[in-house]
């Protein structure tokens, strides 16, 4: 069985840039595209306990800034599993995170993080 500690420095780096990206769009206010880069980093960071959980503590506060109970409890569930999932290499590829998406379900992959993650 493979354990996932430390996120490789090449995908971090992309990680960071997504955090970034979310940052600088909830700083304008720009929710839709604040949401869209947090998935990014949420696909990125899934099999890499510290960041995967940093993605969900993030969307966390995020729903709570929205007032979206729903994203809010569907956070706090995930946070409670998704390190440990991280850790034993057993997510969902492609999930973006968002309590609108069952915990479980694979998803596609865009293209430009699909590339990244094919890299060794």
């Amino acid at each position: 069985m493979k354990f996932n500690t430390v996120i490789p420095k090449y995908l971090k780096r992309f990680y960071n840039n997504e955090l970034l990206c979310f940052k600088k769009a909830l700083k304008e206010q720009d929710f839709d595209t604040a949401w869209y880069h947090l998935e990014r980093s949420h696909i990125i960071g899934q099999s890499y306990p510290i960041e995967h959980t940093y993605s969900h503590w993030l969307m966390l506060k995020f729903g709570f800034r929205q007032k979206d109970t729903k994203e809010v409890i569907g956070q706090i569930v995930r946070l409670f599993v998704g390190g440990w999932k991280s850790f034993i290499n057993h997510v969902p590829l492609g999930n973006t995170g968002g309590a609108n998406v069952p915990p479980l379900k694979r998803m596609p992959i865009p293209n430009d993080i699909e590339k990244l993650l094919e890299i060794k």
